[in-house]
């Protein structure tokens, strides 16, 4: 019972892999248009600083010395602090300066503060149940950071009823990476997994619901949007050489 159990928990670790590399992967249409327009326009850089912190603090929970056989876990977020340095860069180079020095801001508080946690978890806790209780929580905390970032843009998206600058499979992976790594926490009970997880789910779900409910007066603004381009071009075609 107790061999299946771990096949099973690795293989849903496997596929939680996928869904998570889905997941970082799926603002890249994002910074496709950003790096074509040459602007971050009103995106926010929020979701991809806290998903940095987030990604920091899962690889360093399960490092051997902190919380042994883990080692999906640092793979994953290896690969998602990747995706997140790249997407910061983009953000750096085409955000106004203002923004530009939000992120770098930032940066420096988020490479400060694991530094300092780090330190702590080494010198304070001598033992892998201490370490992985402390630096539990802060995972706890810092990937409810990630999920609920989002919210940023929600409010944005319910006042002006558009879904423009809300990435439609930021929130599928958000939902999906959510679903599979809360099962992933009862295979067996991982509390700190499954807290941060279980709020995924219902964060990604309420971002989907907003895309339902807001998707189609999207599509209407984005039309009328390019109308007027129609028009002006149809103007200058009918001018005499």
């Amino acid at each position: 019972m107790k061999h299946s159990l771990l096949i099973t928990r690795n293989v849903v670790g496997v596929i939680g892999n996928v869904i998570s590399v889905f997941l970082f992967a799926s603002p890249m249409p994002t910074f496709i248009e950003i790096y074509k327009k040459k602007s971050v326009e009103e995106y926010k850089g929020d979701p991809y600083l806290a998903t940095t912190m987030n990604c920091m603090l899962w690889v360093f929970y399960a490092m051997p010395f902190v919380h042994p056989k883990s080692l999906v876990v640092i793979s994953t977020n290896a690969i998602g602090f990747a995706f997140q340095i790249f997407y910061l860069l983009i953000f750096i180079i085409y955000a106004d300066k203002h923004g530009r020095l939000k992120v770098l801001r930032w940066i420096a508080v988020e490479i400060g503060f694991m530094a300092i946690v780090a330190t702590i978890t080494m010198l304070c806790f001598h033992t892998t149940q201490k370490r992985t209780f402390f630096v539990g929580i802060l995972c706890v905390i810092f990937c409810l950071g990630m999920y609920v970032s989002p919210l940023t843009i929600m409010g944005k998206v319910i006042k002006s009823k558009s879904v423009k600058y809300m990435p439609f499979w930021l929130s599928v992976g958000n939902f999906a990476n959510g679903v599979i790594w809360t099962t992933y926490a009862f295979l067996p009970l991982d509390q700190w997994i499954l807290i941060p997880n279980g709020v995924g789910v219902i964060s990604g779900a309420a971002q989907l619901i907003l895309y339902t409910c807001y998707y189609k007066n999207t599509s209407m603004e984005i039309e009328n949007e390019k109308k007027p381009n129609q028009v002006q071009m149809s103007f200058h075609d009918n001018l005499p050489a």
